[in-house]
């Protein structure tokens, strides 16, 4: 039995359309840090984990070195709860663990306590159908 090569045009879609625009993986890394509250941190895994793996932990970190006014930047930590920031020559010593203590937030020998200051975003329930 002789197999069928199918060629598809290089333009075609595979897996459908996709619909809409999808945000940039660093859009989505800011819109993650905007939700944590006041007090509360997130660790650089979680957000990338969040981010659908578009990024991995070490990007996400990236993204939070060039990230834009209003994006509460001082909230994301490394997985043993510091502060990641003080080999990052343009910012100050000190200035994330102080914008956090700030907050509320709380160190012990320089590490926060993940247990208690870690946010989880709530998740997002599944939309219901409507009955007709």
């Amino acid at each position: 039995m002789k197999r069928r090569i199918v060629r598809l045009p290089a333009s075609a879609r595979v897996h459908g359309d996709v619909q809409g625009e999808r945000r940039s993986a660093w859009d989505a890394v800011y819109a993650v840090v905007k939700r944590i509250p006041r007090g509360r941190v997130m660790t650089y895994g979680q957000i990338a984990t969040l981010v659908e793996n578009r990024l991995s932990s070490r990007a996400v970190g990236w993204a939070m070195h060039g990230c834009p006014k209003g994006v509460p930047w001082q909230r994301v930590v490394n997985a043993q709860g510091r502060c990641s920031t003080e080999r990052i020559p343009d910012i100050p010593s000190g200035l994330q663990r102080a914008m956090l203590e700030a907050e509320g937030v709380e160190f012990e020998r320089d590490a926060l306590d993940l247990e208690r200051y870690r946010w989880a975003p709530p998740r997002a329930r599944p939309r219901r159908k409507r009955a007709r």
